[in-house]
């Protein structure tokens, strides 16, 4: 295997820069440094590592603009939208500065006169982490910033197409004063470092955002060892509108959804079903919309849709549009895709498929891309069936200005998150996770820092 990688601007094909490889050698020294450091940062007083949170954040808001150009140019996403995700990654930072000081234990009456019974919380320890290319800063931010208030010490994989981000915030944790033993970062392809994350007597905790087969490997390698697990997997988003939405202000959500990062997220729509009295005006609106949207380099003042990370991923989008038009869809904007393969550049362009049915492949398999398929229901127990036909469960959305309806789609949609005419609803101080296939555990929110604690009983007798 070669010493490094490169890191592709998929804009441009341009090498961005190149990466060592760490070896596994390199990996377990890491890990061992990482175990080490956890005795003496568990015993860093809260309001110290809320501190040095705190300047971390801070560090890295000073660099926004240079790391936002980094992200753009690994990734590909618009230059805005790498903006937004650096200070969506600084707000995990700054809500879990804040949580630090909010680690509470309790007392118990006890069940003698005799005895006192206290619960204390403590940090598991080393937790090993690997993080997704599509959101570079923000994934990676939303497991330190939790696990490093909570006095665990940490490591981090990065996606090998998009390292460069998280090295950097890594560099200013650093320089905000955290230890480098505590926090580090490796490079090495998933399934190595994966082997080794899930191996180690020295990690105590895997927390991995990525596609549910992995999730489930990495379960399975975790078992030998019981490490704790949190798992942020696939998802398959229905996106319902009902009849008496607001149709505007549904399509413009839905565009916020579906074409975020090109569509590739684990919780932008992907099945688009809209009652049949409003299909037709809704895909209409939709479709003009979306013709606007500009395609091209992020970097590029105006641009809204950048390119797809790869070729595997291309392929993929590329051939669930034919697959859908071969059975009947049909492409009301959009069905254009441009692949040079020399320079490794990949662009599909918005696209937004009518008159789809269960019998095509993207209305079963997660899209990560611009395409919105359209399906038309009849009453809402039908929306419902059609949304929870999916092993997945991470987020859902449904636009109704009908609270009847809404307390219903509610109570029934399978999902850990839902969106009611909201097309974005993911924030730091919020529980983000799903069910069934899509995860286990919870991160953001009071519950973000809950699986980088154990607890502890003590009774105390005889007094």
């Amino acid at each position: 295997m070669a010493d490094t990688f490169k890191v592709m601007d998929p804009a441009t094909g341009e090498l961005v820069q190149e990466v060592k490889y760490d070896s596994e050698e390199d990996i377990n020294r890491a890990l061992e440094r990482g175990h080490k450091a956890f005795k003496k940062w568990s015993q860093v007083d809260a309001h110290e590592r809320s501190r040095l949170l705190k300047k971390w954040s801070q560090k890295i808001q000073e660099n926004k603009q240079d790391i936002a150009k980094v992200m753009t140019r690994e990734n590909g996403k618009p230059l805005h939208e790498s903006l937004g995700e650096v200070d969506y990654a600084t707000d995990y930072i700054d809500w879990y500065a804040e949580e630090a000081k909010r680690i509470y234990g309790r007392t118990i009456p006890a069940n003698t006169e005799s005895k006192r019974i206290i619960i204390t919380r403590q940090p598991v320890g080393l937790v090993a982490a690997i993080t997704p290319w599509n959101f570079p800063a923000a994934m990676m931010t939303r497991k330190a910033a939790p696990a490093l208030a909570a006095g665990c010490t940490f490591v981090v994989k990065p996606a090998v197409e998009t390292p460069l981000t998280t090295i950097r915030f890594i560099e200013l944790a650093h320089e905000a004063g955290i230890p480098e033993d505590v926090v580090q970062c490796v490079n090495q392809r998933g399934s190595v470092a994966g082997e080794i994350f899930t191996g180690s007597k020295f990690v105590r905790k895997i927390t991995f955002t990525g596609s549910t087969p992995v999730g489930k490997s990495l379960i399975k390698d975790s078992a030998d060892t019981i490490k704790h697990v949190t798992m942020e997997l696939g998802g398959h988003a229905p996106l319902i509108v009902a009849k008496d939405a607001d149709i505007d202000f549904a399509v413009q959500q839905t565009i916020a959804s579906k074409f975020r990062n090109a569509g590739q997220t684990c919780v932008c729509a992907n099945r688009i079903i809209v009652q049949e009295d409003i299909v037709d005006t809704f895909s209409k609106k939709l479709a003009e919309e979306v013709a606007k949207l500009k395609v091209g380099n992020g970097l590029e003042e105006g641009t809204n849709i950048g390119p797809i990370i790869n070729k595997k991923g291309y392929d993929k989008i590329v051939k669930q549009i034919k697959d859908a038009i071969d059975k009947g869809a049909e492409a009301l904007v959009g069905n254009k895709y441009e692949a040079d393969e020399d320079k490794g550049c990949y662009f599909v362009y918005p696209t937004v498929l009518k008159n789809v049915d269960d019998s095509m492949m993207i209305m079963h398999e997660e899209t990560f891309g611009p395409v919105a398929p359209i399906i038309g229901f009849q009453n809402i127990k039908e929306a419902v069936a059609i949304a929870n036909n999916t092993p997945f469960g991470l987020a859902a959305y449904f636009f109704t200005n009908d609270y009847r309806t809404g307390t219903y789609l509610t109570e029934n949609l399978d999902y850990g998150i839902i969106g009611w005419n909201d097309g974005g609803p993911s924030a730091a101080h919020a529980p983000f996770g799903g069910m069934k296939e899509s995860g286990l555990g919870r991160e953001g929110g009071l519950e973000g820092i809950e699986p980088y604690l154990e607890t502890k009983y003590l009774s105390i007798g005889n007094l």
